[in-house]
């Protein structure tokens, strides 16, 4: 039985690590595929319960240095449970956590380090100024205090903050693999026994190697500007989940609900369905259900991003970890725990921020073979200076020049940023689209999004509301609008025609009363009729006044309906009292949805089953470039088809029922959710509340995302473009440059916080 978990990878810092766990894991029987992502420290594992399980694959990669973070039963509870725990189960809490800890252990070992990096640097400096006679020389008292003084601090330093650097050596040696920390602790490890060497055995070593010339203060602020990278590298990325904990701080921990008649309070995870719950304002809403008493405003603005809190009335849905603004109303729970939008939501964004964009492929081919070919790089460096840097200088100043360029390639070649560079950028603009009702399924969909260049839209519920609604009132009658609506509603109350329901939500919008009626009659195919106030009315389409034999020029209905509306007339026997059009209509972020697609050079075409009249009105209004009209599900699917073999890529909007097939299709399908109910797994984007001037944000946050992910490969790339040959002395014959360990070890440190901190920009940009 084939199983597919994610599950944290305790250890796992960089690139190279992801790349030596996925293969050691990709050996083992029954591991059917393994997607890790340095940027989450996660891995998705599928496998063969049969064959293989967590416990195994666990101790396959204990001997490297990392372990699976195997949740237990306490961590795999219901949902429905309070914050601390619903985060648990989520694997977010328990991540964070261990980051917490681990950047206070890091805080400390730096706080530690200061004043020995401060006496390190002092040193350093005072003997550069002294070779270049700005100042005199060290006193000889001082000297050889610092002398004996630097050997211990660079023992401590090493053994002690260094240690997770000389254990990634370890494993190398033991094993083969080789990750980024083995890079560190090779290079420091070396430039230690180097200058200890010297250290106890001067007087016999003088008289072939400059033993003025020690590398103690090399290792300590190598060290510990590694160490201040990843300190600034573990904070921020603490920081890119901040989605995620904000939309897990909208599970409330309680609901107070009624049970035998009594209002008590209860713990989130003892709500069942059916419960019947009481909100009152102020309030989070515990889970999903339907109104069945009073009436108020939800703030939905942190699930959906819409800013006006909507008006809830009976039968009206709410959904779990909205706000109550206003009043205090009763709904039944109709989904707990896992069940909700909520909890649908998070799990949603925790998997496109762990899933990789084919961007990401290159970055990961190098970063595989980066830290063997570093290693290779190091010892050639070494080797071409005491092959062909003796013939130019002494034995002593070439095998110094040569230790140089080989712990400077061994620091300043680093993989994390190019690691880094694109699951960063994913995982912040993921929780930023989150933030604003777009959810993304993965990252491969996210970048196909940004170079989509034709939008194919339905008109049904994407373009307009979905439903009929009464847009306008023709009033031919002495009464005023509302007693014109009154007598047309009290008619239409008794029918279920989808018309009927059109005027009965104008009415209960305007508070417009019901009358008393009586003697009511369905005349099939006509209308209905009733007697209100002892009056007899008359209500249903234009065969109503050819039977009654009324006169009336129906030019203006006959327009209409060309246009797309439905007119509905108010008769007596002696008179046409009125008329009112019922239409879907269109969205008001519609109009300026399409203006801002063609902004974007984004051709945009609407497909649908509805009569050509209405689809080129609607077209008209909102400036659609190309209409097809009166297609069924199949002719929408060729449509997709015959756009994308003349090139284009193309992005399908629709309800996700009528239109899977051609949501299938497209390059990037895009489902316009108006209900807690749709299946917001079954497209690549939804977009909450069927807003379609989300679209637009969701086309830019792509770009916006891509564009970050490219600039943070390039500044990966240029250090070590630059950075490796420089560190290696390629320029010391033309230029005299030869990078110092101190500065590869910062340039190295800053690599990966640049990458971070460029992708924590997202979070700002307009939209």
């Amino acid at each position: 039985m084939n199983e597919s978990k994610t599950f944290e990878v305790k250890g796992m810092h960089c690139a190279s690590c992801a790349s030596i766990i996925e293969k050691t894991l990709k050996k083992i029987e029954g591991v059917e595929s393994i997607e890790i992502n340095p940027g989450t420290e996660k891995a998705k594992i599928s496998f063969d319960l049969s064959k293989t399980n967590p416990e195994i694959l666990s101790k396959h990669i204990e001997p490297l240095g990392y372990s699976l973070i195997i949740p237990t039963a306490s961590t795999a509870e219901s949902m429905s449970m309070s914050l601390d725990k619903h985060a648990k189960h989520l694997g977010f809490s328990q991540t964070k956590n261990e980051k917490i800890i681990e950047l206070k252990d890091m805080k400390n070992k730096l706080l530690s380090l200061i004043p020995i990096v401060i006496i390190s640097v002092f040193v350093m400096g005072f003997d550069i100024l002294a070779q270049f006679k700005l100042i005199p020389e060290i006193p000889y008292f001082w000297s050889e205090f610092f002398h004996y003084l630097l050997p211990v601090l660079a023992t401590y330093t090493l053994f002690v903050v260094g240690k997770p650097y000389l254990l990634g050596l370890y494993r190398f040696l033991r094993t083969g693999y080789a990750n980024m920390d083995t890079l560190i602790g090779l290079g420091t490890l070396v430039a230690f026994i180097y200058s200890f060497v010297i250290s106890a055995f001067e007087e016999s070593l003088s008289s072939f190697i400059n033993v003025n010339q020690s590398y103690y203060d090399v290792v300590i602020v190598v060290i510990a500007f590694i160490t201040l990278g990843k300190y600034l590298e573990t904070r921020s990325k603490i920081k890119t989940g901040d989605a995620i904990e904000k939309l897990l701080n909208l599970q409330a921990k309680t609901a107070l609900i009624i049970r035998d008649g009594k209002e008590i309070e209860i713990l989130i995870d003892q709500v069942v369905h059916g419960d019947l719950i009481i909100v009152k304002p102020g309030s989070s809403i515990p889970v999903d259900g339907i109104v069945v008493g009073g009436t108020s405003y939800i703030d939905e603005s942190m699930i959906s991003g819409e800013p006006m809190p909507v008006q809830k009335n009976i039968d009206d849905t709410v959904v779990a970890g909205t706000i109550n603004t206003t009043g205090s109303f009763t709904f039944k729970a109709t989904k707990v725990g896992s069940e909700t939008m909520l909890a649908h939501i998070i799990k949603m964004v925790e998997e496109a921020q762990g899933s990789k964009a084919p961007i990401q492929a290159l970055a990961d081919k190098i970063s595989s073979i980066f830290v063997p070919v570093v290693l290779i790089l190091s010892f050639l460096a070494l080797g071409l200076w005491l092959l062909i840097g003796t013939q130019y200088f002494e034995f002593s100043q070439a095998l110094s020049y040569g230790l140089v360029s080989f712990v400077s390639i061994l620091v300043i070649a680093c993989p994390c940023a190019l690691g880094l560079a694109t699951p960063t950028a994913i995982i912040v603009g993921v929780g930023r689209g989150a933030r604003e009702g777009i959810l993304i399924k993965d990252a491969s969909t996210l970048q196909k999004l940004g170079s989509v260049d034709v939008v194919v839209v339905d008109k049904t519920g994407t373009l307009t509301r979905g439903k009929p609604e009464l847009i306008s009132i023709n009033n031919f009658s002495n009464s005023n609008n509302n007693e014109l609506v009154s007598i047309l509603a009290t008619l239409e109350n008794k029918s279920e025609h989808p018309i009927a329901h059109s005027v009965m939500n104008y009415a209960k919008e305007k508070n417009i009363k019901i009358k008393d009626i009586s003697n009511f009659e369905i005349i099939k195919g006509k209308g209905l009729k009733g007697l209100i106030d002892g009056i007899e009315y008359f209500a249903g389409n234009t065969k109503i006044i050819k039977d009654l034999n009324l006169s009336f020029d129906t030019t203006l209905i006959e327009k209409e309906t060309l246009e797309g509306k439905t007119p509905v007339i108010l008769v007596t026997k002696e008179k046409v009292l009125g008329v009112v059009m019922v239409a879907d209509a269109i969205k008001v972020e519609a109009i300026e949805a399409i203006k801002n697609l063609h902004k974007l050079n984004i051709k945009v075409v609407m497909l649908t089953g509805d009569n050509k009249n209405t689809a080129e009105y609607i077209a008209k209004q909102i400036g659609i470039d190309e209409i097809v009209a009166e297609v069924m599900p199949e002719d929408k699917l060729n449509k997709i088809k015959e756009l994308q073999s003349k090139g284009y890529v193309v992005a399908m909007a629709g309800d996700g029922v009528n239109d899977a097939p051609a949501l299938a299709q497209a390059d990037v399908g895009i489902a316009m959710a108006t209900g807690t109910d749709v299946a917001i797994e079954s497209a690549g984007i939804t977009l909450l509340h069927g807003d379609i001037s989300k679209l637009v944000k969701a086309i830019s946050l792509s770009k916006i995302i891509m564009r970050g992910i490219k600039q943070n490969l390039f500044w990966a790339f240029i250090y070590n473009i630059v950075g490796i040959p420089l560190a290696g002395g390629l320029f010391f014959p033309i230029f005299g440059w030869l990078l110092s360990p101190v500065f590869a070890g910062f340039a190295m440190a800053m690599s990966s916080v640049s990458v971070v901190g460029n992708s924590l920009r997202i979070k700002s940009k307009k939209l």
